[in-house]
């Protein structure tokens, strides 16, 4: 079956031509450009096919087996499946695959476990930490009163005697652990062992490891945290959305945080493709795609650095690198501009220790189109050129094009 069959573009097109020319001018700017943006991937045929189903049509406000509307039998099986499905790939006794986002999930999170006006300690946000992390803009900073850890500054790494002493002087209700562009694994059990010694939750924020803790190329969060919050895109490759993990003895608070506290009606389309995704990550084929990110962008930090750029805390352990384009005389978000009209495409971040913007990327993304080590060393030296000024855009970009061509995202 096609891209466009999946998608269902040929009766889209017959129907609603100039939306069908969107869809066909979206897929040829992901298959023409490259994509290293840390928080995106390519979905298989298969979710796809289970986003365009006939489950969108139906409303199932509620859990499997208590909905609040009738003709839930067959997308009760759907969210079983999706539901245990999530709990073995991840060892984890309960999962909440209702979330519609990550954002969504670290809402209900934080309604099932606190109050407004809770102190709760988290990575800062000039550190990488997320808008739901206590941003101002966003409810978590409104509601709670957030503490913020760092990093070090020379290393980049977290400063753990800061985050303990945070803790002990604030006796925070909850910690949270996790980033948007934090490029090193997390130390769980470090965690834990805080939280405890103040009588506090641990929320694991793991959007972007979540995939790699799947195909068992990162340390997981669920043997430590209290509740571990993920988003099923990124690295797990699944469709775009959010899901909980945690204890039985936290399910049903979990649960009704979800719905009907933070939810209505569950996206039953979406939760039958995350049930795909799961099924995808627990093949043999998927660890190894795992490790293959981890290699890739090991392999593309290393030749930024080469290049000149400062790549943060020197490396990765994950599918994420930040790095300061400052040495090559340009900031983080000409870098971007520059780089887009050559068509790499990527973020910007913020650098730790106020140093300005820097930029992120992944190699989620282009490993799904079999990338290997040989064509990071070549992003790396096309990235480069063009932020030294060596190379025009359209140039690049045409070198680009050519470079994607090999490794479609939809082959045939």
């Amino acid at each position: 079956m096609s891209v466009t069959r999946t998608l269902e573009t040929d009766v889209l097109r017959d129907q609603d031509p100039e939306l069908a020319d969107v869809l066909f001018a979206e897929l040829d700017r992901q298959s023409t450009t490259l994509q290293l943006i840390a928080a995106e991937n390519f979905t298989s045929r298969a979710v796809l096919a289970a986003l365009g189903s006939p489950l969108a049509n139906k409303y199932a406000e509620g859990y499997p087996g208590a909905r609040h509307h009738g003709g839930c039998e067959i997308v009760d099986v759907a969210e079983r499946l999706a539901v245990g499905r999530a709990r073995t790939l991840f060892g984890a006794e309960h999962a909440n695959v209702q979330c519609h986002s990550g954002s969504a999930a670290v809402l209900a999170a934080y309604a099932a476990l606190l109050r407004p006006g809770d102190t709760v300690l988290a990575l800062g946000l000039s550190y990488g930490g997320h808008l739901t992390h206590g941003s101002p803009a966003n409810f978590s900073g409104r509601w709670f009163d957030f503490v913020g850890y760092g990093v070090d500054a020379e290393t980049g790494l977290i400063d753990h005697d800061q985050v303990r002493h945070l803790a002990r002087n604030h006796r925070p209700k909850a910690i949270v652990c996790g980033s948007i562009a934090y490029p090193r694994h997390l130390d769980y059990a470090f965690f834990r062992d805080v939280a405890d010694e103040v009588g506090a939750y641990l929320i694991a924020d793991a959007a972007h490891p979540i995939g790699l803790v799947a195909g068992g190329a990162a340390p997981s969060p669920v043997p430590y945290a209290d509740i571990v919050c993920a988003t099923t895109h990124k690295v797990l490759r699944g469709p775009r959305g959010g899901m909980i993990l945690c204890g039985a003895e936290l399910a049903e608070r979990v649960d009704r945080a979800v719905f009907p506290f933070t939810q209505g009606g569950a996206q039953m389309h979406t939760i039958a493709a995350k049930a795909v995704a799961f099924g995808e990550a627990a093949t043999p084929a998927f660890g190894t795609y795992a490790r293959q990110v981890v290699a890739n962008a090991r392999v593309l930090a290393g030749h930024l650095a080469a290049e000149g750029l400062g790549v943060i805390t020197g490396g990765t352990d994950t599918h994420m690198i930040t790095a300061d384009p400052g040495p090559l005389g340009v900031d983080g978000r000409t870098a971007r501009g520059r780089l887009a009209a050559a068509g790499i495409v990527l973020d910007c971040c913020v650098l730790p220790h106020g140093d300005g913007r820097g930029l992120r990327l992944g190699t989620a993304a282009v490993t799904t189109q079999g990338m290997g080590e040989p064509e990071m060393v070549r992003i790396a030296a096309l990235l480069a050129a063009v932020l030294r000024g060596e190379a025009e855009a359209a140039a690049t970009r045409a070198e680009v094009r050519g470079l994607t061509g090999g490794f479609p995202p939809y082959p045939g």
